[in-house]
This record gives structure tokens, C-alpha cells and sequence, in this order.
């Protein structure tokens, strides 16, 4: 029965996630069709545009061979009314000259008419009739300003939709995630000298398949990328993965997206957990800051709270015994179950009390490699950062344990910087960052301490860890901001395998005073 039951739940998760991928299927196809229809009239919308522009320009360029017709038109008409203007003057003066020689024919007196005869004779030689050209100084043809648009004609035909840029294929192996950057290669799936620049989308994830339409955080995008590649960079890695996807461009029209592509990224990502932390610190996500009046009016709360849940225990331990009794076959009660999951989810830590002015992280390290960063206030007196297991007492201090490993920063007469563990304490000659870089290798018993901002070393601790680690903090006056979501800088993995006597391990802390 018990095996028929576990086959059966397989069968309904399998089945409950197909539906979800079916439904989420449906919501691309619908997303999908929506996007056609907004395309669509983009589209049109663009075409008119362009069809209006070349309107335009056929009109502009319409009236201005025109106008250039009509002024060679004048130009020529000018011309040849001036000709014809010369030509009326020189008949003119050659039909006055005609009625004279008329008159000096009649002359009787030899010497008169020689006379006659000789001053026409010198006019006509300087008559403008002999002197004008009866061609025409232009002609009338207006050929040289005829158009003939069959090839343009053919060009307009010839006119179809713009060739779409074909979309890009990242190429998988070439990106790079490192440093909290990931580098992102792709090429054209054949050359086009058409393409002007590329657009590169990107979104977090916590799924590794497909993109999602729902529940998913928008896509980020980066425009005008004019090669081949590009680097995101300053990320914070908060989520598993990364979707990524590439679209080429040309002057005019995108063409599709790539296949997006999922790329893991791998980061430490805590909070602070307020549920523990010690009541005169005020906690918010990754920032934990003194508040000298957090503990006031509390405790009695706490003890109001106490007593109600000693008083939900004992009734619950009578309604658990009586479901024992009732319930021969030992299974637990659908009730019992519940509260119990609730109970562990929560935990039985105590908050830090004293002067423990402790946080802690809320997620463990059990392997790996894994880096975050603090930034403290300027008036910050007094503040540690390290790693503990989680066995440290309400009462402790980070680094006065033999299970905690810490440095200690003090600015309260003068500035100091110590490492610690086992309550044992060696001072570090080396100025105050103003951010500190943690680097925990729990696989090979490293903990060192780093300025954050120009990766110098601090301090190393080596040991062999045994159980969890939580990130730690203590802090009295001011407030300390962590910074996680970040992979272990390259630059720490070399200064880690070229690290030389500037670390000190935990044995030799034993010796010191």
C-alpha cells in the first residue's frame, strides 16, 4: 500500500510538472500573440511613415525640377525677345536708309548726289543690319531637361520588406563568469556587412530551463554594442542562474533574439538573522546597526512570551499523549507533524544576551568557497567579523571560543586591528580598511581576512573546520552593511596559492599571550 502510494505521488508530481510547463507554455504563446498583434502595428504604423517620406521627397524634388524648367524657359524666351528686339532696330534704320538712297535717285545735281551717294554708302557700312547674326541664339528644344525615371520605376518595384538580421548564436563555451562579471561571446550565424550594433538582454533567475513569463524579474538590456562580445560587470550574484540573450541590428530593423542562454552563478548569499541577535542591535537584511535602547521593555515581553509557550508545551504534551494512547499504530498526528516542522524550521537558539552583541548569518557553510564583504560607519567603535559554528553560547564572543575565528576592530582611544581565537589575540600592525573582504575555503581550513578595496592581506587562519560555519559579527556603537552575492575575486585565488609567511595559523595563536 505505502509503495503504491509513493508510485502514485511520483506519477502526480510528474504530472503537476508537466501542467506547469504546460501552463507556463500557454503564457508564451499568449504573451506571444499579443506581441504580433503591437508588432503589427508597428510595422504599419513605420511603413506609412516611410511611404509618407518618399511621397515627400518625389513632391520636393517634383517642384524643384519644375522650377528649373521654367526658369530655362524664361532664360531662353529672354534671349531670344532680345534678338528680336536687335532685329527690329537694324530693319529699322535699313528701311530709313532704303527711303533715302530713294530720294538721293532723284537728285539732278552731279555734285549733290555724289554727296548723297557717299553718306549713304558710309551709313550702310556701319548699318546694324550687316552686323547682326540671323540665327537664333537658342533653340527652342527643351530635350536636355526631360526625365526618365524606368530605372527608378524598376527600383520601386523591386522594393520588398528590409532582409531581418538573422539572430545571433552565443557561443556558450567562450562566456566567462568570474569576479561577479560574466562575459558574453556570440557570431553571426553567416557574415553580414549590414549589421550596424547588437543588443544584449539579460534577466536573474532562479530556474535553469527556459525563461518564464511569469514570476520572473524583467529583462535588463544594454544597447549599441558594436562588437562581438561584452562584459557585465559589478553584478550581484543573488540568484542561481542568469538568462542572456542577443539581437543584431542593422540601420533600420532588429531581427530576432538568440536562443537565450542560462549560465550559473554561483555566490554566497545570507542575511542577518535577527531571530538570535542580540536584543540592542537593530537588524535589517544585511545591515545590523547599535541601538542602546533595543533591549529595554523587551524582556518583559520575552518573559510574557515564555510563559505562554510553557503553557502551550504542557498542553500540547497532554494532547500529544492522549493521541499516543488513542493511536496504536504509532503513526504521528497530522497536527503533531506540523507543529514539530515548524518548531525545527525556526530553531532553538536563544538570542545573544550580555555583552554578546552578536548577529549572525542565516546560512551555513558546509563546503566550498565563498566570499562577502563589510563596510562599517564611521563612528563605528567596536566591531568584529568572523565565522562560528553553531554552537556558540548566548554569552560568547566571537574569537574568545575555540570554535570561532574573528578580527577585531577597535576605535575607541586609538585604532586598532587584532585577530582572534580561542580568546587569544594577536595585534596586526597593518591601517584599518574600510571594507573588509572574507574569504572562507571550509574544504581546505582557510579563513582569511582581506582589505576589500585593494585586496591586500590582513590575516589568515588555518584549520581544519568540523562542522558548519555561520558568519559572524559583533558591533557596539555605529552599524556594519555586508555585501554578499559576490564570488570569490580571481586576484584571492592567486594571492591565495602564492601566499607566504604573512599568514598565520591557528596553532601558532595558541602561543600568544
Amino acid at each position: 500500500m505505502d509503495e503504491q502510494k509513493e508510485t502514485l505521488q511520483r506519477i502526480v508530481s510528474t504530472l503537476a510538472n508537466k501542467n506547469d510547463e504546460i501552463h507556463n507554455f500557454i503564457d508564451m504563446l499568449n504573451h506571444t500573440i499579443k506581441n504580433v498583434q503591437v508588432n503589427s502595428s508597428n510595422v504599419i504604423s513605420e511603413l506609412d511613415e516611410e511611404f509618407d517620406g518618399l511621397y515627400s521627397i518625389l513632391d520636393e524634388m517634383k517642384g524643384s525640377m519644375a522650377n528649373t524648367i521654367q526658369q530655362e524657359e524664361a532664360r531662353k524666351i529672354q534671349a531670344l525677345q532680345d534678338q528680336l528686339s536687335q532685329c527690329s532696330d537694324a530693319l529699322e534704320s535699313s528701311e530709313e536708309l532704303l527711303e533715302l538712297a530713294a530720294q538721293s535717285l532723284d537728285i539732278k545735281d552731279p555734285v549733290k548726289f555724289l554727296q548723297a551717294a557717299r553718306q549713304i554708302k558710309d551709313r550702310v557700312t556701319m548699318a546694324s543690319a550687316f552686323r547682326i547674326s540671323l540665327k537664333p541664339k537658342v533653340s527652342d528644344s527643351m530635350t536636355h531637361l526631360m526625365v526618365d525615371f524606368a530605372l527608378e520605376r524598376r527600383m520601386l518595384e523591386a522594393v520588398k520588406f528590409l532582409p531581418v538580421p538573422k539572430p545571433p548564436e552565443i557561443d556558450l563555451a567562450a562566456c566567462v563568469v568570474a569576479d561577479n562579471c560574466i562575459t558574453v561571446s556570440w557570431k553571426m550565424p553567416e557574415e553580414d556587412s549590414r549589421i550596424d550594433h547588437f543588443v544584449l538582454e539579460y534577466r536573474k533567475t532562479n530556474f535553469d530551463g527556459l525563461p518564464r513569463v511569469k514570476d520572473e524579474q524583467r529583462w535588463e538590456l544594454i544597447d549599441y554594442i558594436k562588437a562581438t562580445e561584452y562584459t557585465l560587470s559589478g553584478l550581484k550574484f543573488d540568484t542561481k542562474y542568469i538568462n542572456i540573450r542577443v539581437q543584431a541590428c542593422n540601420k533600420a530593423v532588429a531581427g530576432e533574439y538568440s536562443d537565450p542562454v542560462t549560465l550559473e552563478t554561483k555566490a554566497f548569499v545570507f542575511s542577518l538573522d535577527s531571530t538570535s541577535s542580540h536584543l540592542n542591535l537593530k537588524v535589517e537584511d544585511t545591515y545590523v546597526e547599535w541601538d542602546p535602547t533595543g533591549g529595554k521593555g523587551q524582556e518583559k515581553i520575552k518573559g510574557k512570551e515564555n510563559k505562554s509557550r510553557l503553557h502551550f508545551t504542557l498542553e500540547f504534551s497532554a494532547s500529544s499523549l492522549q493521541a499516543a494512547q488513542g493511536d496504536r499504530s504509532g503513526a504521528p498526528s497530522p497536527k503533531r507533524t506540523s507543529i514539530i516542522a515548524r518548531s525545527s524550521a525556526r530553531g532553538n537558539r536563544d538570542h545573544f544576551t550580555g555583552e554578546s552583541y552578536t548577529v549572525l548569518g542565516d546560512t551555513a557553510i558546509e563546503s566550498g568557497q565563498h566570499y562577502w564583504e563589510v563596510r562599517a560607519q564611521k563612528d563605528c567603535k567596536s566591531y568584529s567579523v568572523g565565522v562560528t559554528y553553531r554552537n556558540m553560547g548566548k554569552f560568547d564572543q566571537l574569537g574568545k571560543t575555540n570554535s570561532s575565528w574573528c578580527i577585531h576592530i577597535n576605535n575607541w582611544l586609538q585604532t586598532t586591528l587584532s585577530a582572534k581565537h580561542n580568546n587569544k589575540t594577536k595585534t596586526l600592525d597593518i591601517p584599518v580598511p574600510d571594507r573588509i573582504g572574507v574569504y572562507c575555503d571550509f574544504d581546505g581550513g582557510q579563513l582569511a581576512f582581506y582589505n576589500g578595496n585593494s585586496k591586500q592581506l590582513l590575516h589568515t587562519f588555518r584549520t581544519k573546520f568540523t562542522q558548519p560555519l555561520l558568519p559572524g559579527f559583533m558591533i557596539w556603537c555605529g552599524g556594519l552593511t555586508v555585501s554578499t552575492g559576490l564570488q570569490v575575486p580571481s586576484v584571492l585565488k592567486m594571492l591565495q596559492k602564492s601566499e607566504n609567511g604573512l599568514s598565520v595559523s591557528t596553532s601558532s595563536l595558541n602561543n600568544i599571550a
